[in-house]
């Protein structure tokens, strides 16, 4: 590391008071951008879905699991991949802790992928996680939501992601997905997020932002971060665009 100013502790209360304040600011914005979030337009699903899952096959009602939210991590393992993303999985990672408190505020989690069960199955045992994971291979949800892509989007390299249409030929990209099932039983598709957007999810980054290293990185998570399993066993990979695949 560089060195790095060193004052009085006179001068670091006076710096660090003024950066208090903008981290007030930072925090009120925040605020202020989640009731925006809430107050969000929503439509109404009315496509029915069909999941593989650990009881059999569920639709999209089944998955809140008598809740009336449900939150849908789309992680990236396609039908031919034997694991997860890593960077989904550094995320997913976050999750277990947080469900019993979700749970408290009438919200369901699970994760959906298009890989088939079995394979999802393993790699879930192989992570250690607890957290609901299904698959919807054989249904168009994943394609519904942006998140899968066809043999001819990838080809042409015209994929609509993240609200606009990338250049990229991937054929899985990460995002989650936000429902909500009123009294009747009508479901309504209330938001979604992708590439970014799951970032305030991982708590390592959160913990990491608060060192004097911060993040340490030069292209993204790729560069350093692994499948927990392997910190000890393979050499950080030093990826170009901190993409998954």
């Amino acid at each position: 590391m560089d060195s790095h100013k060193v004052v009085s502790q006179e001068e670091w209360l006076a710096a660090h008071r003024a950066h208090l304040a903008e981290e007030k600011a930072l925090t009120h914005a925040r605020d202020a951008l989640s009731r925006k979030r809430r107050e969000l337009p929503w439509v109404k699903v009315d496509k029915a879905y069909t999941f593989d899952t650990a009881q059999g096959p569920q639709t999209l009602a089944d998955l809140f699991e008598g809740r009336s939210q449900l939150i849908v991590y789309h992680f990236m393992m396609g039908p031919d991949w034997e694991e997860g993303c890593p960077g989904c999985s550094f995320l997913s990672d976050h999750v277990d802790g947080a469900l019993v408190h979700l749970a408290q505020r009438d919200v369901a989690y699970v994760a959906v992928s298009r890989a088939p069960l079995e394979k999802i199955n393993a790699f879930k045992k192989r992570m250690g996680w607890t957290f609901r994971w299904v698959s919807s291979f054989g249904s168009d949800f994943n394609y519904d939501y942006h998140v899968s892509f066809t043999p001819e989007q990838r080809a042409q390299r015209k994929l609509f992601y993240n609200f606009a249409t990338i250049d990229s030929d991937m054929d899985e990209l990460p995002g989650l997905s936000v429902f909500y099932k009123d009294e009747a039983g009508d479901i309504y598709h209330t938001y979604s997020s992708y590439g970014r957007g799951g970032e305030p999810l991982i708590g390592t980054y959160t913990w990491l932002d608060l060192t004097p290293k911060g993040r340490d990185e030069t292209h993204g998570m790729m560069e350093w971060m692994r499948h927990h399993d392997r910190y000890d066993t393979q050499p950080a990979h030093h990826g170009a665009d901190g993409g998954c695949h």
